[in-house]
């Protein structure tokens, strides 16, 4: 077996080497993107202190306070936050965006132990080969075995940084893979928290139309009466017949669309349909009192969206320089060292030592192009991922605001809304009080309960639009880097 025999490089040239290494760090753009705009406020007017006084609740939005991780806890219901704990265990869709985070984690430990090591492997041959003689000597033909076994050690330079760029690269892709599946993770339990609000308001909103139908069909029935005494017109009559017709037309979609809330809960949870849990009550939930609303300047370290497009850009910076080392020259070194043999009992005997060394250095020279357009597309798609975060930290500022104007608005619906069910209440008792007394007619009295109902609707809307907008407020604010790093550590203890 052919051999070569290295040299030992000089001093110089490990100093060469080096220096070669060094300067791939200038072969890639900055990985952090450029400073993000840090406005004063987030909506158009500052942040109030609090919001109005509904349902007895005033609102205070704590500002510069950090956020709360397990912020549905707030709501002070155990039914709640089993349901929460039972999605986030449980869900198919959270469940697989962890494994691909896992696989993720995998396949980084694989490049850097493929890319970064030595990689030495061990063979073993064993054949029976036939081979033509030499012509007037000997056999025609020739039988015989070749036994062989060797380890084999290849190792590549990194000179201009290319291995340590792609590294780099699928370090800052799982990096934003985690940030995403903390954003799957804190999206699941917001909208477990909205669809659990939202089946409770659709129960509720469904008992009062259901009772405005009844009514409804009351007043038909009085005016019916009427009709056939002369007292009512027959326009009247249909007009009271065509009301509880159109009560009774709107609430298949009202039942439907309740239903449709409890199947959504339950497929979050993890469930089937058929499973569904029952609703809560609007009663059953505690408004949070307080709400920490971070700076703008620190919400950006605590949106996982906006911490995974900051990772995208990292991820882009380091493609740039594994495109720029590409241009470069590479530097290999193998080596093997074994044993071969015509006989098995000669295998492993001095005698048949092989060995070999050898070193290859490649330089590109002309790929048609096709080196410097890769790199030109690394610098786009760069480019593209700075675009990308800087529409993410705006999307953040106006998801932070819609939230916090949503909210204040909020209140002051509730406010007016809860005066207006109050009013109707007291009216309808009074009514009801003069018409056991002979005061009043009936038909009076089914009409301020109409009227009460009608009243309840819209507090039952305002008031799940209340409790709706504090989750969103609490989901846009993010999380503490603390904790995103905790819950980073207890999904992968080995990183």
């Amino acid at each position: 077996m052919k051999t070569e025999k290295i040299a030992r490089p000089t001093h110089a040239m490990a100093a060469l080497a080096t220096a070669l290494t060094l300067s791939g760090c200038a072969f890639a753009p900055p990985a952090k993107p450029p400073a993000s705009p840090s406005p004063q406020h987030y909506a158009v007017a500052p942040t109030p202190a609090q919001s109005a006084t509904a349902d007895g609740v005033a609102q205070r939005f704590s500002l510069g306070e950090r956020p709360v991780p397990d912020w549905w806890r707030l709501y002070q219901c155990d039914t709640l936050d089993s349901w929460v704990e039972e999605g986030l265990h449980n869900n198919p869709s959270l469940t697989a965006t962890r494994h691909t985070l896992e696989a993720a984690h995998q396949l980084l430990r694989a490049q850097v132990g493929q890319n970064m090591l030595p990689s030495l492997d061990g063979g073993a041959q064993a054949s029976r080969q036939r081979a033509l003689g030499f012509p007037q000597i000997g056999p025609p033909t020739n039988l015989y075995d070749v036994y062989a076994g060797q380890l084999q050690l290849s190792y590549t330079f990194d000179l201009f940084g290319a291995t340590r760029h792609g590294i780099e690269q699928t370090a800052a892709q799982v990096d934003q893979q985690s940030y995403e599946f903390d954003a799957a993770r804190r999206a699941l339990a917001a909208n477990i928290v909205t669809a659990a609000i939202n089946a409770a308001s659709l129960s509720e909103q469904l008992d009062a139309s259901e009772r405005l139908s009844v009514l409804a069909h009351q007043q038909a029935d009085i005016a019916e009466r009427g009709y056939r005494l002369g007292a009512v017109s027959h326009d009247d009559l249909l007009l009271a017949q065509q009301q509880a017709a159109t009560f009774d037309a709107s609430l298949p979609a009202l039942r439907a669309e309740a239903l449709r809330a409890r199947h959504a809960l339950a497929v979050l949870m993890g469930r089937t349909p058929d499973q569904a849990p029952s609703n809560l009550t609007l009663a059953q939930w505690h408004l949070p009192a307080d709400v920490p609303v971070s700076v703008p300047s620190e919400l950006l370290q605590q949106r996982p969206d906006v911490l995974a497009a900051e990772a995208s850009v990292h991820a882009a910076s380091a493609q740039v320089g594994v495109a720029t080392a590409n241009l470069f020259p590479h530097l290999s070194l193998s080596a093997s060292l074994g044993s071969a043999a015509f006989n098995r009992a000669m295998l492993f005997t001095g005698a048949g030592s092989v060995w070999s060394a050898g070193a290859s250095l490649t330089q590109p020279i002309f790929h048609g192009g096709a080196l410097i357009a890769q790199r030109k597309a690394a610098i786009a798609n760069y480019n593209a991922a700075i675009a990308q975060y800087q529409q993410t930290v705006l999307n953040a500022f106006q998801n932070v605001a819609d939230t916090l104007t949503a909210l204040d608005q909020d209140a002051l619906a509730l406010q007016s809304a809860q005066l207006a069910a109050t009013s109707a209440e007291q009216s309808f008792k009074d009514v009801d009080v003069r018409y056991r007394l002979g005061a009043v007619s009936y038909p009076t009295t089914v009409l301020s309960e109409q009227q009460l109902q009608n009243a309840r609707l819209g507090e039952i809307r305002a008031s799940a639009a209340r409790l709706a907008d504090t989750a969103a407020l609490f989901q846009a604010m993010g999380v503490p880097p603390s904790a995103v790093l905790a819950a980073n550590r207890q999904e992968h203890p080995t990183k």
